[in-house]
Parts: C-alpha cells; sequence; structure tokens
C-alpha cells in the first residue's frame, strides 16, 4: 500500500483502495502536496479542494485536508463537483487545487488530480514526482495521522455554471432536445445547473437524463465513453426521443462525447475543428493545438480559418504547457479533452458541449449534415496490441515502410504520399503499443491498419 510508484503516473494519481492507497496515504500525499507549495513561489495560504461521487472519495478527500492542514495551509472544500469545476475553482480563487476521482476508471480505484494556481498542471517533471517522494519518506517514517482540520466550504457550482454561460450564449439558439448520459457520474450533478434551468435563466433546451443518479459503483455502464459500448444506450435513446444529438460525459465529467441525431459518434477531431473555427472567428489568426493521433482535418481547417496549428504529443500535460507557451485560444485531443484559454488553459467538455450546442443551434441542419464538413478522412480509432519489446517491434515498423515520411515526436508517425497515415505509441505504464490509422478512404484506411497490426502482432 505504500509503494506510491505503483499509483503515481505521469499526470495524476491513481490506484485501489484500500488496496493500493487509502486514508492513510492521503495524509501523506496532502502534506507532501503542501510542502511542495511552501517551497515554491506558487504557495498561497489555502489549498481548494473537491471530489466526485466515489464511495471512497470524501474519506479521502478529508485525510489529503488534514494532512494539507498540518503544513500550515487552510482549506477551501468544494465539496461535490466535476473535474473542470475544481479548475474553475482554481481559477477563479487563484488557488491550488486537488480533485478526488478516478475519471472513467472502476467502482474500486480513486485517485487524485493535482494543479497550480490558475489550475496550472503539475505532472511528473512539474512536481508530482517531488510529491510522492516526499509522501513516500513520510509513510516510510511512520509519521502519525494529525487531527482532522477546519475547512471552509464554498459551493461553486451555481459560480462554475455563470461563467460557463458568459463564454457560450444559448438563449438565441433553436430549440433543441438533448438526451444527456452521464454514467451515473458527475455528469449528472453539473449539467442540471450549466444547461437546466434550476438556478439560471432557462435555456431552448430540453434535457433527455440518462443515469444522472450519483452513484460510484456505476450499475449501469462504466462512464468510459471512449469504449463503443457505453454508447450503445446513449445511441437508442437519441433515436428513440427523436433528440438532436446526445452527449456522453465520463465520470468526473471533464470529457464529451457527442452522438448525432441517426445514433452515429461524432467523432472528437470533428469536435475539435467546429470548436477552433468559433473559437478563431472571435480570435483571428490565434493558435490552436491539436495532438498528433487528431485527424488531418484538424490542421486542414484551422488554416483554412486562418489560425495556425500547432501539433504535440499525446497527453495533457503537454498541450497544457505548449497552448500556456504559444498563448493558444483552443486545444483539442482524441480522447475528448478540449483546453480553452478563456479556460484557465484547461480542459472542460461541458463548454465543448455548449459550443457545439451553439453551432448547431444556430442553423437548421441536422448534426450528421452540419458535423460532415469537419470529417473528412476514415479513421481506425485506438487498437492496443501486447508486445515484448516495444523499441523493436516499432523499428521493425519503419524498416518495413522505407518510402514513408516517418517522425518520432511522440512514438513512430509514418505518413504516406497519398495522405494517409499511421502512429505507433508506446504505453507509458503497460506493455502495449497503440495504433492509430487515418485515410482519405474507408478501404485505404482498412487496408493500412491490417498490414501495420500484422507485423506488430506477428
Amino acid at each position: 500500500m505504500s509503494e506510491l510508484s505503483q499509483i503515481v503516473k505521469a499526470y495524476d494519481i491513481r490506484g485501489t483502495v484500500p488496496q493500493q492507497w487509502d486514508e492513510r496515504t492521503a495524509v501523506a500525499l496532502g502534506r507532501a502536496f503542501a510542502q511542495l507549495l511552501n517551497a515554491s513561489p506558487e504557495r498561497r495560504d489555502a489549498v481548494v479542494i473537491a471530489h466526485d461521487m466515489r464511495a471512497t472519495s470524501p474519506g479521502l478527500a478529508r485525510a489529503f485536508a488534514a494532512g494539507v492542514g498540518a503544513e500550515g495551509l487552510e482549506v477551501v472544500d468544494a465539496g461535490l463537483g466535476s473535474t473542470d469545476m475544481l479548475y474553475f475553482a482554481s481559477g477563479v480563487l487563484d488557488l491550488p487545487g486537488a480533485m478526488f476521482t478516478a475519471s472513467h476508471n472502476p467502482a474500486q480505484y480513486n485517485g487524485i488530480k493535482m494543479c497550480y494556481p490558475g489550475a496550472r498542471p503539475i505532472g511528473q517533471s512539474t512536481g508530482l514526482a517531488e510529491i510522492r517522494d516526499r509522501a513516500q519518506a513520510l509513510l516510510d517514517a511512520g509519521e502519525p495521522a494529525p487531527a482532522d482540520v477546519a475547512v471552509q466550504r464554498r459551493d461553486l457550482l451555481s459560480e462554475y455554471a455563470a461563467h460557463l454561460r458568459t463564454l457560450v450564449d444559448l438563449r438565441k439558439i433553436r430549440p433543441l432536445k438533448v438526451v444527456v448520459d452521464a454514467g451515473n457520474g458527475m455528469g449528472g450533478y453539473t449539467v442540471p445547473t450549466v444547461l437546466g434551468d434550476a438556478v439560471h435563466e432557462a435555456l431552448p433546451l430540453t434535457i433527455v437524463p440518462l443515469y444522472f443518479e450519483l452513484d460510484g459503483t456505476f450499475p449501469n455502464h462504466e462512464a468510459n465513453p471512449l469504449d463503443p459500448a457505453n454508447l450503445v444506450d446513449l445511441q437508442r435513446a437519441v433515436v428513440e426521443h427523436g433528440a438532436d444529438l446526445g452527449l456522453a460525459f465520463d465520470g468526473d465529467a471533464d470529457r464529451c462525447f457527442v452522438i448525432d441525431e441517426r445514433g452515429a459518434a461524432v467523432s472528437p477531431s470533428a469536435i475539435t475543428a467546429l470548436v477552433a473555427v468559433r473559437e478563431l472567428a472571435k480570435a483571428p489568426g490565434s493558435a490552436i493545438i491539436h495532438n498528433l493521433i487528431t485527424s488531418s482535418a484538424v490542421p486542414e481547417i484551422v488554416r483554412e480559418h486562418g489560425g495556425e496549428p500547432i501539433r504535440t504529443r499525446v497527453g495533457h500535460s503537454f498541450i497544457k504547457a505548449e497552448m500556456a507557451r504559444r498563448n493558444a485560444i483552443f486545444g483539442g485531443e482524441h480522447s475528448a479533452h478540449y483546453y480553452f484559454r478563456d479556460f484557465w488553459f484547461a480542459d472542460t467538455g461541458m463548454l465543448a458541449a455548449m459550443h457545439l450546442l451553439a453551432a448547431l443551434g444556430e442553423q437548421e441542419r441536422p448534426l450528421s449534415e452540419f458535423a460532415a464538413a469537419y470529417e473528412r478522412y476514415a479513421a481506425s480509432g485506438e487498437i492496443n496490441s501486447t508486445v515484448a519489446d516495444q523499441q523493436a517491434k516499432l523499428a521493425e515498423v519503419r524498416a518495413a515502410y522505407p518510402d514513408a515520411t516517418c517522425d518520432e515526436l511522440d512514438g513512430l508517425t509514418l505518413y504516406f504520399a497519398d495522405g494517409a497515415w499511421a502512429n505507433l505509441r508506446p504505453s507509458n505504464t503497460e506493455p502495449l503499443l497503440r495504433l492509430n490509422v487515418e485515410a482519405p478512404t474507408a478501404d485505404r484506411m482498412t487496408s493500412l491498419r491490417d498490414e501495420v497490426l500484422a507485423l506488430v502482432r506477428r
């Protein structure tokens, strides 16, 4: 349980409870986080904390708060919230933050996403490794757990919703019927306030709720929309209700996936291109960030609308760092993470969903027809293969295509003269290679996909 190297990942902390970590571990991590802050220019007098609906989240958050308090910092407790609501809290209060969630992972998992003031990310190279080492030393020394600390309770849901509504005005769009699958995650908490009329002025939206009950055991399906099996209920409901579209949020509601009126999935790359066009209309000539496995349509459309596309490695820490460095107005990933300069360069699926609703509602075409302009190529989606030697296999694949142009920004990307490309990325944590293929036609994509997979798996 005390081996923190098993649960401290590249961008966050995540593991099973209580097998890999528990409240004692959370105390040590809270102390280590506060020690890091106290020794850095990022120090503030308090840390803001929020948690998701998992049964273990409140206890872990309380224990972490006790650790923070033991190092002399105050705690602002935002209570239940989505990860992007925690980023809002960190940004608007200018405080470092900690969100207790395991996102889309199964019920037995929990984790922490930490950030500096202004929602600036903390990853392995920007403090997370130091937090791990400090916490490990505390655990190894058997430090006694501190008493509970007094916290300042702060309900930020309404403020979060109001802020999002200042960024996208949905009041004058045509009426839309929207099925929302919250997967028993935090979307069931945030959507009624952001898109409903519980607190704010009513919008021309009819929300059909699916699995809005907060339940960290995920009784209906995993809260992971990246797996097509978890979209089936939403696809069926969109068609049955004659809805204009469907939205699926993951467990901590920082990612949003989209279903059109026919029940077909709209690719995150198409959403990236669509939102990029809207953001470029506000700030012409701005930089737009996209990772290297988003569709080629994204940089093409960005250039067509006068923007500057910037290609990055996969991973939110790389995108957030590049966004800040380039002062980019927007960034998108294939995994349905969407990043906004107007949201402290942090990711928020809710704001991306609002942009989509605005774009769709400002014209009369159905989503399938409207989104087709942003989907120009056939894509394989991500396919994982277990390999014993990742680097040897990458070299083998590279040698098989001597006429292809390649780069190694993130794994191996092969570019072909007809516009097709294939990317193979090693997993950081498992003996896997992840394949993504795109081509101008479905037949070409299928043939290239099968060729590369045969090489990887032989």
